[in-house]
């Protein structure tokens, strides 16, 4: 596993000079405004929702002393569940509608690292890669939630929270590592053949993720960098990988 998570931090190490020699930005053009839109959305929501979710946490609390100290954590708490289902919702909307943008990405990549220009893979239309993208997406979101909620709740544990975090983090970068390999794996594999490969390799896409994470924690420029990033080096690893199982047969 951590062999496998260092292998998917280090598909970073020459995205941003691999985008520029296959010249790969103009391509990144649409998903980086759906990206940008989509974190205005979803900010401005959150910004709106902490409060009202803090105050019908305040509900709780019906004694009179601590009802302000109460309150003042209840928004806090309110704030930190919106940020965190906030960022589940943007990742997924955001990888699904850019899933025909990031095919041909990816499928430049494996023809500069085969030096097979026309691949004999599945060939999926635009239509296509978009239903892939949003089942994926929505599958994953799905179970995303699932973990997330409990580990929310129990990050509000004394101590114990420190370790959820961690779990959360961890969650988070798994699924959003798990969708820009994807963008390959649809190219070789049916649903759920893609499923079971990201599995095995869980530990790339957990490597992939974190680099993601960590970069949406950069103002704007995180926003603009995120997808080309961390689609390229996932694009590597993802293509590397199947060539090694390929030849191990």
């Amino acid at each position: 596993m951590i062999k496998h998570i260092l292998q998917g931090l280090q598909g970073y190490a020459g995205a941003f000079g691999l985008i520029s020699k296959l010249k790969l930005w103009k391509y990144f053009f649409i998903p980086i405004i759906i990206s940008f839109v989509t974190a205005v959305i979803i900010s401005i929501s959150a910004y709106g929702l902490s409060d009202n979710i803090g105050n019908f946490i305040a509900k709780i609390w019906f004694w009179d002393w601590g009802k302000e100290t109460f309150t003042t954590v209840s928004s806090f708490i309110g704030g930190f569940v919106v940020v965190a289902l906030g960022l589940i919702l943007y990742r997924h909307i955001i990888m699904a509608l850019s899933a025909p943008f990031m095919s041909p990405v990816s499928e430049k990549i494996e023809a500069h690292l085969t030096g097979i220009q026309k691949h004999q893979h599945r060939n999926t239309s635009f239509s296509e890669q978009l239903s892939r993208g949003i089942k994926i997406n929505l599958r994953n979101l799905t179970r995303e939630l699932l973990l997330t909620i409990p580990i929310l709740l129990i990050s509000f544990i004394p101590v114990i929270g420190i370790v959820s975090s961690i779990l959360l983090f961890l969650t988070q970068a798994y699924y959003a590592g798990f969708g820009n390999m994807d963008y390959t794996l649809e190219r070789h594999f049916k649903y759920n053949e893609s499923i079971s490969f990201v599995r095995r390799y869980r530990g790339i896409a957990i490597g992939n993720g974190i680099v993601f994470m960590l970069l949406l924690l950069i103002p704007i420029f995180g926003i603009i960098l995120v997808l080309p990033l961390s689609v390229t080096a996932a694009s590597l690893k993802t293509v590397q990988v199947i060539n090694a199982e390929k030849l191990s047969h």
